[in-house]
């Protein structure tokens, strides 16, 4: 290993020689290296036997085990006589799931395979992401949570429930993984725009995780989806016979706060200090005081707030370059003031104060935002304003229609996220084509059924001129003259990177400016071809590229500001972090063999 000082500060930095190591962090764990990166499971050969190769998905290979592999573990006979490369299987396993026709059915198809080959599995997802992103993740992924109670087989995570507070560390040690590295945790009751699902959300973190392997090469046994089941408020499951988690009504108050502690603190005492917890579909209510409660005490994040706002103010930023404007040039009008919608509003301002200057207080009064109770406004009569909303609370007159809204502020940017479908009307539409030029139109709210729009009705009724993106995928549109491929908002684009760049440099608490540096780097990755087709993000097929660069920005910007704690921080940080990626192809299945000098063998001569 060779080092270098920095600028004398007593500051090491590691050259690119010795960037790969078993883990990062304090704890030491078996992990095997090969030519691409690290390997997330080391076998003991002397604990395990040929059938164990078939039976464990981390082992599995299928049709791809050599003949020596197949006479050595015992297990020739077993499989078909066929050998086959993995791209074979590969290459099978997409011609098989293009048979069926049915979302659900492709879900299911996919978690099969998870269930049985674990490799062949994120080799899949990660090279067709593209065509398999909406499979795995939304929108089908909220249909898989409604009908979890059909399609649950095996254990993928951990279900802790309110009547384990008290035992939650119990609980978490029966999870067979020793390294967990990054949790997805749920409550279940707020998934996607569709509501309480209650212990079927379990869906969200499972989907998630898969994808912070796929994308972003985090070892699958680094990953850790949870569910906290304290009951669900939607009386259809509470009624429903397939129902899988408690049957009873959400547990809140002080007990609901005192089990989520538990949880937290359970987590650093298994896993340790480092382990970034990542909070998803959390109520409104509950989201922003356990950001507020746990940012600076535990590694975590919201991905509701914060990865949304990242992704689309990513989408904001590539629609500066689309339209030749500034941040300061613009007028957001919010049509919701959730998670997302604050999330985004905040990281606005913070993008105006870093990229052009213009103070925090001042960005916030070009952001205006609409609640179910109307226009939001100081001193408003009807609901009043909660707390994390006062700071976008102007002076104007109480208004509610959101119509009227558009035609009164003027804005040169519409955002929905609040999860009410068609709420973007042909006349609001027409009305922004009316009053810009090039009027931007995002349309964050998923499932598809929820969005705000469709992409061609933002395109139809501005006569093409609109800079659109939407939450979930809608198909290229051809009109006025041009094809249009619309951009989807994918917090895939952002939360995959950004996690690996917290894990590789060990930051401990994770602020806003992360996100916003997250953002920063994903609208560096859109190019003018991009542009072009009204694309406001890179293709998909290029995510995992796109989260090494996320990542690596993250690493950049958390040395400089000191809150890495990975030390001797690496030279060459691109480098480093591709060195820790999780490595999807399949390894020999047989221990090293090697041979001895011959005169090890000679009998000692007396």
């Amino acid at each position: 290993m060779m080092f270098t000082n920095s600028n004398g500060n007593g500051v090491h930095k590691v050259k690119q020689d010795d960037h790969q190591r078993n883990r990062l962090g304090a704890r030491p764990v078996g992990r095997q290296s090969s030519s691409q990166g690290v390997e997330a499971f080391s076998v003991v050969p002397g604990q395990v036997t040929g059938m164990d190769f078939l039976r464990d998905p981390k082992l599995y290979k299928g049709m791809a085990f050599s003949l020596e592999e197949r006479q050595t573990l015992g297990i020739h006979g077993l499989l078909p006589p066929r050998i086959k490369t993995q791209e074979e299987m590969a290459e099978h396993s997409m011609r098989n799931l293009r048979r069926f026709d049915d979302p659900l059915n492709k879900y299911m198809f996919m978690a099969d395979l998870l269930e049985r080959n674990e490799k062949l599995f994120y080799k899949v997802l990660s090279e067709n992401t593209a065509e398999l992103m909406p499979i795995v993740y939304t929108p089908t992924v909220g249909l898989a949570c409604q009908k979890f109670g059909l399609v649950f087989k095996r254990p993928k995570g951990l279900f802790i429930t309110i009547h384990d507070k008290g035992h939650v560390y119990e609980v978490l040690k029966n999870w067979p993984e020793q390294d967990v590295r990054c949790i997805v945790v749920t409550d279940g009751e707020r998934i996607l725009g569709l509501g309480d699902l209650g212990a079927q959300g379990m869906g969200i973190p499972v989907g998630k995780l898969a994808l912070n392997t796929a994308i972003a090469g985090i070892p699958p046994s680094q990953t850790l989806p949870i569910t906290l089941d304290v009951g669900t408020n939607r009386q259809e499951l509470l009624d429903d016979i397939d129902y899988i988690g408690l049957r009873h009504k959400r547990v809140t108050g002080q007990e609901y706060d005192d089990f989520i502690d538990e949880f937290m603190q359970a987590v650093v005492r298994r896993y340790g200090q480092n382990t970034l917890i990542q909070f998803e579909d959390f109520g409104n209510h509950n989201a922003f005081r356990f950001l507020k409660k746990y940012r600076d005490k535990y590694c975590t994040f919201n991905d509701d707030i914060q990865g949304t706002a990242s992704v689309a103010v990513a989408g904001i930023l590539a629609a500066l370059k689309a339209t030749n404007t500034k941040l300061k040039d613009h007028t957001f009008l919010f049509q919701g003031a959730g998670e997302a919608a604050l999330g985004i509003a905040n990281l606005i301002a913070m993008a105006m104060e870093k990229r052009e200057g213009v103070p925090y207080e001042e960005g916030l009064k070009r952001v205006w935002l609409k609640d179910s109770r109307g226009l939001i406004v100081k001193d408003r009569p009807d609901g009043g304003i909660s707390i994390h909303k006062a700071p976008w609370a102007h002076e104007h007159k109480p208004m509610t229609d959101l119509g009227e809204i558009v035609k009164e502020i003027k804005p040169t940017v519409l955002i929905g996220a609040a999860a009410i479908p068609n709420v973007f009307t042909p006349e609001i539409i027409r009305d922004m084509a009316t009053f810009n030029k090039q009027p931007v139109i995002f349309a964050l709210s998923n499932p598809t059924s929820k969005a705000e729009c469709t992409a061609e009705q933002a395109y139809v009724h501005s006569d093409g001129r609109a800079v659109f993106a939407s939450g979930s995928p809608f198909p290229t549109y051809q009109g006025f003259g041009k094809t249009y491929e619309p951009g989807q908002g994918n917090n895939a684009y952002i939360f995959p990177g950004t996690s690996l760049g917290v894990i590789c440099t060990g930051i401990h608490h994770i602020s806003d400016s992360v996100f916003l540096s997250s953002a920063e780097g994903l609208a560096d990755m859109v190019q003018d071809s991009d542009l072009a087709v009204g694309r406001l993000y890179p293709p998909l097929s290029s995510l995992r590229e796109i989260s090494v660069k996320i990542a690596t920005k993250v690493a950049i910007e958390a040395y400089k500001s000191g809150s890495a704690s990975t030390y001797p921080e690496p030279e060459d940080k691109e480098n480093f972090i591709r060195q820790q990626l999780y490595d999807y192809t399949y390894d020999t299945s047989l221990p090293a063999r090697y041979g001895w000098p011959q005169e090890a063998f000679k009998k000692l001569e007396i």
